[in-house]
């Protein structure tokens, strides 16, 4: 008589096992991506959008006149943008700043961009950008998130 090749209980057991305790460390590994992806889709969108409004209030120094907040219409729902001005000790300019919140997992982000205008004439001297979580400290020419 011929005998079968075939798994033994204990096998397919041990091989359940395996999976059981694989599967859940799988799922959180592509749940983690999946957020990290989200965050970086919207803070790319959040920074071309600070951009933009950074743009557009240094444009004929419209930002002598501009409301200092705002939000980014219908196609950005959640999206929302606000200016500061403050004086820089050097050459009578003056640092624009506009900080973009945007919402992700529940929580509210921000990403913050400046730039230094003559308080003179229309003359857009540099940038510098950094990215935060709302309740936390930004600081400028870096890259951080929470």
């Amino acid at each position: 008589m011929k005998s079968r090749a075939a798994f033994t209980f204990v096998e397919i057991l041990a091989a359940l096992m395996f999976l059981a305790i694989l599967l859940p460390a799988v799922f959180e590994g592509i749940t983690l991506a999946n957020r990290a992806s989200v965050l970086a889709e919207r803070q790319a969108a959040a920074a071309e959008l600070a951009q933009n409004k950074l743009a557009e209030l240094t444009l004929d120094d419209a930002w002598t006149s501009a409301d200092p907040r705002g939000d980014f219409g219908p196609d950005w729902p959640g999206y929302r943008w606000e200016s500061t001005q403050t004086t820089w000790d050097m050459d009578s300019m003056i640092v624009l700043t506009v900080q973009t919140f945007f919402p992700v997992q529940g929580r509210e982000r921000s990403i913050t961009l400046s730039t230094l205008v003559s308080s003179t004439a229309s003359t857009l001297t540099g940038t510098s950008s950094s990215s935060t979580s709302a309740s936390s400290a930004s600081g400028t020419a870096k890259k951080s998130s929470k």
